[in-house]
Formats: structure tokens, C-alpha cells, sequence
């Protein structure tokens, strides 16, 4: 009988998803994420975990900044103008010098797309020799941080078309592109003149593959080595396989529950702590994530000094949930499922199936809701869903995984999602002290005291309800050495691999 999964394989192969390489030469990456273009601002977190483009600031696993493409800065007095000192002799990939203008025009084009930096108060971006200076109409004490970020990639002037948008993909990173075939593949080349140190391996693929069960499959066969996010089951079955190694580590990300805190049915902080309370987290993180422990409040202790010890803890309580929902005139139903005038408690939670985890644990939570009284529909669709349903108002659960680690400095998600609430925070709900507490982080006033404070707020509101904090976890072909998982998810490390002699 033919072997399914060869014949599997082979239908990858003929469109473009499997691109097997050559031990010693080809080290081949598999992930669930989509090449979209060569544009940053939808793609760039791709291209700058493949070694292919490069930001002025890096950060190391523990999450403190590191020059980059920027050697070192400084801030006036003020907190008003930024001087980047820049790199010497970088070259782009189509072997054009990076300058202070170069620089300065690609940060100029990032700052006028979606992304971080087109929420900072930037006034003028100015090259100087061997340096960019940056002013700003307000002190952002977390600037540095915020350049670190993928789509603040800097690119050739030759990867833009006369609109701005990327066209191709010219960076300065140790691998420069040969091959882009959106939405599945790429391939890539060790450059010779990099900068920096020559990456150990000479060639890499990465392929976008959306199942999880498939990218196991390719690591278990060879066809990949290095695959990116496993779903839990893989994950038990790949530790007990000698062609593979298991790696993972704690990240700054939390699995959540992000709530429409103006729906009629959610509007007040008692329905979304019957929620929180119907939600078994220690035994949905154990049975289901495959993780030691649930999550007992947002921040996850990878984020430092924003994880607060000091709260008091998210619990399990489903009769303490069933008799804050009667107090707010709910009454069971014939079927177990609560009513009011005339309404029965259902809702659409809406998620999607990239992350593996999440239509599993959207399962389990139908049914821990049901269990007191709630009744459930679960939409499991394309991740583009939530914040368009947030932009629509229609959204009235969803349920994603949020990384608190695209800025190094976790201060600027915070101000996207709840001061005020972006499109993938806080809906239908405002705090004005979260947003004082915020601004006056980032433009680098108090310290430990505000983030605790911020933190408690959101344990007390929930507009949105922490499930689980994440790990991290990929399968690593044996034979391959010198990996280190990045808890920011900024790179995937190829430069450091190399295959064992």
C-alpha cells in the first residue's frame, strides 16, 4: 500500500510548499505564516526572523536592547531628539551602501503604514553624517524599543515602488533573498558581504505551511528541519521520536479571551468574572496546552517586572460564576442555558486555526461555559476576523493568542491595546487611568508601581480574560546544532545553526 504521507508530501512538493534542501548546505524552516508580499508592514516579522532584513535596535532573549544596525544612541535632556549612531560599511544585498538617508527613507515609508511607528509623535527624521536623528513632539522614552520592532526593517531605496510599498526584499542581514513566491515560500543565500559574522549554514528555505499536523509530519520525515509552533499533541508524539528535538521555552505571549465589553450581555465587570470564573485554566493548560500551569492573571512572568506577584489570583469557581450571573437577573432556562427578558445568554466566539491550540481550547471552553448556563457558538475562521469584527462592532468573543513581545519594551502593546483599546485589546471599554498610566510610562515617568497598577486595573475590569500563558515550541532535526529559541519571536537564529560534523 503507498505510504499516505510520502503521497502527501509529494502533493506539497508540486505546489511549492515542500522545498526539501541538501544536508550540510540547505537548512529548510517550516511555519504556519504566510508570505504575504515583500511588503514590511504585513510580512516583516518573516523576514527578519529568517536573517534576511534588519532593524537599527535588536534585543537579546532576555529582551534588552542591542545596537543593531544602530551601534548606539542617545536622547537630549528633553527627551525630545534621538541621535542613532550608525553602522559603518553595511551594504544592502543589491550592494548599495546603507546611509543616513537610506535609513532615514525607509523609516519615513514604515512610519506611513500600519505599525507601530505610525502612532509616535515623530516630528522630522533627519540624516546626519553617520547618524539619524530623530525628533519628536513628545518624549517616547521606550523610541529605541519601538525600532527594534519588525516592520521598522530598513531596506534598500531599490525595494520600494514609486507608491512606497515594497516590491522586493533588499536588506542587510546574513541571508539575502533568491527566490519569493508569496504566499508559500522562499529562498535564501548566506551573503558574503555581510557586516556581521557569515552564517554557518550557506542556504535556507522557509515554507508556510498552515497545518500543525503537517509540519509535524515533516519533521518526523526529514522534509523540514526546523519547524516553527507545534500543536500539543504533535508535540507528545515528536519527544518520543529519535529524528527530532523538542525545544521550548516560556514567551512573553498570553492565550486570552478578548471580550466586548459593550455587548448587553458583557457590559459590566461581574458577567466577564462569571466568565473568568467558569474557566478552568490549571486543568485546560495541563490536559489539553500540554503547559505545567494556566494563567492567573494577563502579564506572564516572561514580561518581568510586568508580571505582578502581588495580585490576587484568577480562580475556578463555577457556583461563585452562576450566582454572580443571577444577580445580574439571569435564570436558567429549560435546556440549562440562561435567559432575561426574553434573551437567551448566547454568544459567538470567534477564533482561528493557525495557532493549533486555540479551536481546541475554544472546545473545552464550550463547554465550561454551558456549564453555567452560557451558551456558546464557536466561529473558527481566519485570524483577520477579530479585528475587523472589533472595527464593525460586531465581534463578541475571541479568543487569540496576543504577543506582548513584537516591541522588546512591552509599553508599546500596551498602549495599542487599552490606552485606548486597539483592535486587538480592550473592546468596548476604556480606563482613563490605564491611559495616564501608560502615556506616562512610555514617555519613561515611574516605574514599577505604574505597571502594577496597570495590571491590577485589568485584573479587576477584564476586558479581557487570560487563559494561559505560552510556550514555546519547535522541533529541531537531530543532527543540527547551536539553537536558541528567541522568547521575543524576532529570529529564528539560522546564522547560529550548523549541522553536526
Amino acid at each position: 500500500m503507498q505510504n499516505p504521507f510520502r503521497s502527501l508530501l509529494a502533493g506539497l512538493v508540486a505546489l511549492g510548499l515542500a522545498l526539501p534542501g541538501h544536508a550540510g548546505t540547505t537548512l529548510d524552516v517550516a511555519a504556519p505564516f504566510e508570505i504575504q508580499s515583500p511588503e514590511p508592514s504585513t510580512t516583516g516579522h518573516i523576514f527578519t526572523r529568517m536573517g534576511i532584513a534588519e532593524t537599527l535596535v535588536d534585543a537579546d532573549p532576555q529582551g534588552r536592547l542591542l545596537p543593531g544596525l544602530a551601534t548606539e544612541w542617545s536622547v537630549s535632556e528633553d527627551g525630545l531628539t534621538w541621535r542613532f549612531t550608525l553602522r559603518e560599511n553595511v551594504l544592502f544585498h543589491d550592494g548599495t551602501p546603507m546611509t543616513p538617508a537610506t535609513v532615514a527613507g525607509a523609516l519615513e515609508i514604515a512610519r506611513g503604514k500600519p505599525g507601530p511607528l505610525a502612532s509616535l509623535p515623530i516630528a522630522a527624521l533627519t540624516p546626519e553624517p553617520g547618524a539619524l536623528v530623530i525628533a519628536l513632539g513628545e518624549p517616547v522614552a521606550a523610541l529605541p524599543a519601538f525600532l527594534a520592532e519588525a516592520r521598522a526593517q530598513i531596506l534598500a531605496p531599490a525595494a520600494y515602488g514609486p507608491d512606497g510599498q515594497a516590491v522586493a526584499v533588499i536588506g542587510t542581514g546574513p541571508y539575502r533573498v533568491t527566490s519569493l513566491t508569496p504566499p508559500l515560500s522562499l529562498r535564501a543565500t548566506a551573503f558574503p558581504e555581510y557586516w556581521g559574522a557569515q552564517p554557518n549554514v550557506p542556504a535556507v528555505t522557509y515554507t508556510a505551511v498552515g497545518r500543525a499536523e503537517t509540519r509535524a509530519l515533516m519533521a518526523e520525515s526529514g522534509d523540514a528541519d526546523f519547524v516553527f509552533t507545534l500543536d500539543p499533541a504533535t508535540v507528545t508524539r515528536l519527544s518520543r521520536s529519535d529524528a527530532v528535538e523538542i525545544m521550548s521555552v516560556a514567551i512573553p505571549r498570553s492565550l486570552l479571551l478578548k471580550v466586548n465589553a459593550a455587548h448587553p450581555f458583557l457590559n459590566s465587570p461581574e458577567a466577564r468574572r462569571a466568565l473568568s470564573l467558569a474557566i478552568d485554566r490549571a486543568g485546560l493548560a495541563q490536559a489539553v496546552l500540554r503547559y505545567p500551569q494556566g494563567a492567573d492573571q494577563l502579564f506572564p512572568p516572561a514580561m518581568g517586572d510586568w508580571h505582578n506577584p502581588a495580585l490576587d489570583p484568577l480562580a475556578h469557581d463555577p457556583d461563585a460564576a452562576r450566582a454572580l450571573l443571577a444577580g445580574l437577573g439571569w435564570v436558567p432556562g429549560p435546556d440549562g442555558i440562561l435567559s432575561r427578558d426574553g434573551q437567551r445568554l448566547a454568544l459567538t466566539l470567534t477564533t482561528y486555526p493557525d495557532r493549533p491550540e486555540l479551536p481546541l481550547v475554544a472546545a473545552v471552553l464550550e463547554q465550561q461555559f454551558r456549564a453555567i448556563g452560557v451558551e456558546l457558538t464557536i466561529n473558527s475562521t481566519n485570524s483577520s476576523e477579530i479585528p475587523a469584527g472589533h472595527q464593525a462592532g460586531t465581534l463578541e468573543l475571541g479568543l487569540l493568542a496576543r504577543n506582548f513581545a513584537l516591541i522588546p519594551d512591552p509599553i508599546g502593546t500596551i498602549l495599542s491595546d487599552y490606552a485606548p483599546g486597539g483592535d486587538w485589546g480592550a473592546m468596548g471599554w476604556q480606563n482613563a487611568e490605564i491611559a495616564a498610566l501608560a502615556q506616562a510610562l512610555s514617555r519613561g515617568e515611574g516605574g514599577d508601581a505604574e505597571r502594577a497598577r496597570i495590571a491590577a486595573i485589568l485584573q479587576e475590569e477584564l476586558p479581557v480574560i487570560p487563559i494561559a500563558w505560552y510556550q514555546q515550541t519547535l522541533a529541531l532535526r537531530t543532527g543540527i546544532e547551536g539553537a536558541v529559541i528567541d522568547p521575543w519571536e524576532r529570529s529564528f537564529g539560522l546564522p547560529g545553526l550548523r549541522f553536526a560534523e
